[in-house]
């Protein structure tokens, strides 16, 4: 039998920590950085009639290649994130997640402003789309970094604490658009100000993650096993001194073989059974979460509702996005991660589907904001759940790939539903949403591992998964 590595060691005393408030502080500190893509995101349903009304923009299919300049300003923000996932996610496997986290926050900042000092659509879609590259880059160092720090028995906490934080940024786009996009600030138009709003907040969350360590089983495997010890040692040390206990003796699990780390690496067996079930599944959790959270004011307004030009349905549902997250803090550890997406996929497909039959204003807020938790949790289980699937050599490439098939086929995915609505109008558009949160749950709930309460070692190991 083989013996326990290094790593293996380090990973046991990280996942034999309790929940401390200084391990909620690290994890707090790391998730504010995804608070960028989250505010991108919502940013680009706002930011684009901005544009319009400034004069920045072409009034209808005047844009680039005959196509409205908001689609484009939507696909270049998809696209950068999709490039940024897909190009530069190997760096976080090679240097390490914490320059990353420097870095694309730097690049991302400079990128914003410059967007913000243009004047034609081509130039702001372009430095959009560079900025979009940095923040697709963070993502992928920040869910690496969550995984590998979070102790084996409160990852689904710590990913839904995490998402609790980024979703914090679209009700704050929300009051911000609200305030500044017609009338702007000292002389500043509107949208200008909304690109900068967040180079501000860069520039704190900088400060705030100053003295922020390296992940230790990242340091672990790479043969630094003195960084790591130096850093686990510092919180064992704090969460001792906070929680006036000792530690129990960690249960070290024998370490799985070494296998490949480059690219290649995820088509080996074992592994490429799971990078084709978590891409299928998460990229169709996808379209229905963006195809819902995108589309549904104007879905509303395609069935002549009114409701939609009030703030009480997008209050309703921007105020639901960072609260679902706090109420999945109950049971994100209690239940299988793949049950959890199962159950939201679900939820979602159906509240969808009863969505379209509501006649009155309670109905339509009550299922969209139904949708918007369901949505929450498929989303946050999926995060949590991609991260766990692979060992720490090859987990940026794996999140990477994943999340860079996601924003892909996000970035056409609103012109698919477009032409849906276009083709079979409102029903088709829920059937076809329902229909992707269906193929999202059967190929986790047929092909996918279990994780909960498993260390990283024996979950990311070599071997073919066993569904169950």
């Amino acid at each position: 039998m083989s013996q326990p590595s290094s790593a293996a060691l380090i990973s046991a005393r990280i996942d034999r920590l309790p929940a401390s408030g200084f391990l909620w502080s690290w994890l707090a500190r790391v998730s504010f950085g995804a608070f960028f893509e989250i505010y991108e995101i919502a940013l680009t349903t706002v930011m684009g009639p901005a544009l319009v009304a400034a004069g920045n923009f072409h009034k209808g299919a005047g844009g680039l290649l005959g196509l409205p300049d908001q689609a484009s300003f939507a696909f270049a923000t998809f696209a950068g994130l999709f490039v940024g996932a897909m190009a530069f996610s190997s760096a976080a496997d090679r240097w390490g997640r914490r320059p990353i986290f420097t870095f694309s926050l730097v690049g991302y900042a400079l990128a914003t402003i410059v967007m913000g000092l243009q004047g034609g659509a081509v130039s702001i879609c372009l430095w959009r789309f560079i900025a979009s590259i940095a923040i697709g880059t963070e993502v992928v160092a920040i869910d690496s970094y969550l995984s590998e720090l979070t102790p084996k028995r409160m990852r689904g906490r710590g990913f839904a604490f995490s998402k609790f934080i980024q979703y914090l940024a679209i009700p704050v786009v929300g009051v911000l658009s609200v305030l500044v996009v017609h009338h702007g600030f000292m002389g500043v138009a509107g949208w200008r100000v909304l690109a900068f709003a967040p180079v501000i907040g860069a520039l704190a969350i900088w400060v705030i993650r100053r003295g922020l360590p390296e992940s230790p089983r990242w340091l672990a495997e790479h043969g630094r096993t003195a960084e790591a010890e130096r850093i686990v040692g510092e919180l064992e040390a704090k969460t001792v001194a906070g929680t006036g206990r000792a530690l129990p003796e960690p249960e070290v699990p024998t370490a799985p073989p070494e296998g490949p780390s480059g690219f290649v690496a995820l088509w080996a067996p074992g592994m490429r059974s799971r990078i084709v079930m978590i891409s299928l599944a998460s990229s169709a959790g996808t379209i229905a979460y963006f195809g819902f959270g995108g589309w549904l004011p104007s879905l509303l307004e395609a069935q002549g509702v009114t409701i939609t030009k009030s703030l009480q349905f997008t209050a309703a549902t921007s105020l639901a996005q960072p609260l679902a997250p706090l109420l999945f803090l109950l049971f994100a550890d209690r239940i299988e991660r793949k049950w959890q997406i199962i159950i939201g996929g679900l939820l979602s497909g159906a509240f969808g589907l009863l969505f379209v039959r509501q006649t009155t204003a309670l109905g339509w807020i009550g299922c969209g904001v139904a949708i918007t938790c369901a949505n929450n949790l498929l989303s946050g289980a999926m995060h949590t759940y991609r991260s766990e699937l692979f060992p720490t050599r090859i987990r940026g490439r794996a999140i990477g790939f994943v999340y860079a098939i996601d924003r892909l086929v996000a970035a056409f995915n609103s012109y698919l539903v477009g032409f849906i609505l276009m083709t079979f109008r409102v029903p088709g558009v829920f059937a076809f949403l329902a229909g992707a949160l269906l193929v999202c749950s059967l190929t986790v709930g047929l092909f996918g591992p279990r994780t909960k309460g498993l260390a990283a070692e024996e979950i990311g190991g070599d071997p073919v998964p066993v569904p169950g």
